[in-house]
């Protein structure tokens, strides 16, 4: 890990982090017990240990000044590299340069001493994130007044709770004056009331022109707060750009990787094979694939196909706006359809009257499923459309707004 001394000019800010073709690479045991271990003592032959290469040539910068989103799925080396670029581990092979102050939110509890108390562990973790003693004491009420744990912050912080460690570990880091900000997914715990200052915090520092890097599996958040996010597939950086399109590369991921264990699974199949093979969508009474305005009535038409009668089946409708919240969702259950048997291909419709969805894009996802709820097949982002630009107005639904000044 080095410094960077010099940058090259950029119209969004000088590159604060530089990761050259950096790999990772963790031995594996396969002794993991004690016995195990004394009776393979001295060999050091592949039946015993496995080599897992964590990340994989990884390449990329981040600019000052920008929030960038870590996202893939478990295994995918995100907190790896997250560490990599906090000098908590070196890469195996490759380069990482940064400059600037580093504050880190990497583990729960990371850089506390169990038998220290809340107090002593703020100076600690204060100081190993580079502030003095007297810094430390000209931050510190503001660090308990943040962390809100009150009397508890001179107990020893193994008896705390994950919330506990959490609340002050960030209290501490956030208020280092960091350059460059690494959080880990340790915002997923504490309560909801302790995740919106933590978030209205973050934001405040994309206001001051700090860097953020943000390691989560909340994809809402990701389309929210990053400027630009990074895919990790199995240690390799598969898509570096617009958040957006990020999301949609990993969901097709997930989908590929589901796709991938059912087919190796050997879990006897006694279902039907049914598939969901396609979805268009469009405005009745347009051609598909263009915009649908408020008020217009939506068409969703599925092709359907199985190799087998089916009796038992539902078709499930749900769309997701571009952060993955889901905005509507229907079945042909709910609407009160007793559905014949479903032989060969089948074509249906869906369709929606009066749809108001506020501006963006929007995924349509399509399941076939039986009546206990068993998903036979998921179609996930099936297809898609664009709801137009609203000028008066943002947010998921549509609604004509009036302003009244009673002065």
């Amino acid at each position: 890990m080095t410094n960077i001394d010099t940058a090259a000019p950029s119209l969004v800010g000088p590159d604060v982090v530089r990761i050259n073709n950096v790999s990772k690479k963790f031995v594996v045991r396969k002794d993991n017990s004690l016995k195990e271990r004394i009776v393979t003592l001295g060999r050091v032959g592949k039946r015993h240990r496995e080599e897992f290469w964590a990340l994989d040539g990884v390449s990329t910068t981040i600019a000052a000044g920008t929030t960038i989103g870590l996202i893939g799925h478990n295994g995918s080396g995100k907190s790896t590299l997250l560490k990599v670029i906090g000098g908590i581990i070196e890469p195996t092979s490759g380069t990482v340069e940064r400059r600037g102050r580093l504050a880190a939110l990497l583990e729960l509890g990371a850089g506390f001493h169990p038998d220290l108390t809340g107090r002593e562990n703020v100076f600690l973790n204060a100081a190993i994130l580079g502030l003095s003693r007297a810094e430390t004491e000209d931050q510190l009420e503001a660090i308990l007044d943040f962390a809100g744990i009150g009397d508890f912050i001179d107990t020893q912080v193994k008896f705390y709770s994950s919330g506990m460690y959490v609340r002050l570990a960030f209290a501490v880091a956030v208020h280092t004056d960091p350059d460059l900000l690494l959080v880990d997914e340790v915002l997923a715990v504490g309560d909801e009331a302790f995740q919106r200052k933590c978030l209205d915090t973050i934001r405040r520092f994309q206001s001051e022109g700090r860097t953020i890097v943000l390691v989560t599996h909340s994809l809402g958040l990701v389309v929210e707060m990053c400027d630009r996010t990074v895919l990790l597939n199995r240690g390799k950086v598969v898509f570096d750009g617009e958040p957006v399109e990020a999301v949609a590369a990993f969901r097709e991921i997930l989908e590929e990787r589901r796709v991938e264990h059912d087919a190796a699974s050997t879990i006897p199949k006694t279902l039907p094979t049914a598939r969901v093979l396609s979805a268009t969508v469009s405005a009745v009474g347009s051609a598909p694939g263009r915009s649908i305005d408020p008020g217009a009535d939506l068409s969703v038409t599925v092709k359907l196909r199985t190799d087998a009668p089916l009796d038992d089946w539902i078709c499930a409708l749900q769309i997701d706006n571009s952060t993955g919240q889901v905005v509507y969702g229907t079945t042909s259950r709910r609407l009160g359809k007793v559905l014949p048997t479903l032989t060969g291909e089948r074509e249906v419709e869906f369709i929606i009257r009066d749809v108001r969805f506020g501006p963006g894009k929007y995924f349509i996802n399509i399941s076939l499923m039986n009546s206990a709820g068993v998903h036979l097949h998921d179609l996930p982002q099936s297809t898609s459309f664009n709801v137009p630009d609203y000028k008066l107005a943002v947010g998921t639904i549509y609604a004509l707004p009036e302003f009244v000044d009673h002065g």
